[in-house]
């Protein structure tokens, strides 16, 4: 079976070599020596100044949306993951739907300001599949109407724009470690700011609200990583250039055989240095995609309708039309990719979408 994507396992010995150290020490969570290494690590991969490593990628969204969200309406976009949806409602926020870009799928900076009201705390965007948002005209926004900037970078370990870290951008970035993300702990995550006063709010706050063991800054809960998830992605670091370039090398594969006359690709924003997260194709009609679904799995190849559906449909939230949302949703697949993908595989997935597509 080929699935959409596969967990990058190191040598177990490397793994093993990291585990009994913690073993070794004693110790296994409350900012031990592996998490501490790792943060090092990570901020010299990244060229950031600062992160805060978590326990997965989604507490970073709700410390973020508790600190700056004020329970205030939090504009969002309708395409991507549900958990920042789903932590904007987790907080007692409202999300308000901005349709997307229908080449980037980013959230359209363009249609922002008419959402904005007196209720508007902060807008929190996603960089879909690791393409970055208009950071320049959201912080513009941002700055006119002195809201805060929370961005779901879940997608973008190891991209830059213009040269500066991805993650460097708004008031609060976060990432996942997930296991099917590029880089992983098995699950984890991070947050970053640039900010100083921010980031001590966000430390605290993932840790109790710890001032010492017997002191508190104030309000927290518990968003730590552990040994034995910093110990995985100590182990899967060194490999992050041979797993990069492993994916790029899938995607030049898929760019050479698709046919592109009925498929669309997805368009990087310019200045990007992308990291190859993702292989989104998007259908002229739901009618074709699903036929090609179902060609695909008689052969037992599992790509994945991310991201499906439109966020702005889900049941716990105000439905609001978002035609571009909606349309993309219903018409985009991410196919497989990953390292060991074989140029056979990528033929025969290749062929499978090309005479499937009528």
């Amino acid at each position: 079976m080929i699935n959409v994507t596969k967990t990058f396992f190191p040598p177990i010995e490397e793994y093993n070599k990291q585990i009994k150290r913690a073993w070794d020490n004693q110790w296994l969570t409350n900012r031990g020596e592996l998490v501490l290494e790792l943060e090092e690590k990570l901020k010299q991969y990244l060229t950031v100044s600062n992160i805060i490593i978590t326990t997965n990628g989604t507490i970073p969204l709700q410390i973020a949306l508790k600190l700056l969200g004020n329970n205030g309406e939090i504009i969002t976009t309708p395409f991507s993951y549900v958990a920042g949806t789903a932590a904007i409602v987790w907080q007692n926020s409202t999300p308000v739907f901005v349709d997307i870009h229908p080449e980037y799928l980013t959230i359209d900076e363009t249609k922002i300001e008419a959402a904005i009201t007196d209720k508007t705390t902060a807008i929190l965007a996603t960089h879909v599949f690791g393409n970055p948002c208009h950071v320049e005209a959201i912080e513009n926004i941002a700055q006119k109407y002195n809201l805060k900037v929370i961005y779901d970078a879940a997608h973008c370990f190891g991209v830059k724009y213009k040269e500066q870290s991805i993650f460097d951008y708004g008031d609060v970035s976060t990432c996942s470690f997930h296991a099917t993300k590029l880089f992983h702990t098995g699950e984890g995550g991070a947050m970053f700011t640039n900010d100083t006063n921010l980031r001590h709010q966000l430390f605290y706050s993932h840790n109790f609200g710890h001032n010492g063991p017997l002191a508190f800054h104030g309000l927290g809960i518990n968003a730590k990583m552990s040994e034995l998830q910093a110990a995985m992605g100590l182990a899967v670091l060194p490999y992050m250039e041979t797993i990069i370039a492993g994916r790029k090398k899938v995607i030049n594969y898929y760019n050479g055989y698709l046919d592109f006359s009925k498929l669309k690709a997805l368009k990087i924003r310019e200045n990007t240095h992308w990291n190859y997260s993702y292989y989104p194709v998007i259908f002229e009609t739901e009618v074709q995609l699903l036929k090609v679904l179902q060609q695909l799995k008689e052969y037992k190849i599992m790509p994945r309708r991310y991201f499906y559906p439109a966020l702005n449909t889900l049941h716990y939230v105000s439905s609001v039309p978002m035609p571009i949302s909606e349309s993309i949703a219903s018409r985009i697949m991410c196919l497989p990719l990953y390292v060991d993908l074989s140029e056979e595989e990528l033929k025969k997935i290749s062929q499978i979408i090309n005479t499937s597509i009528c």
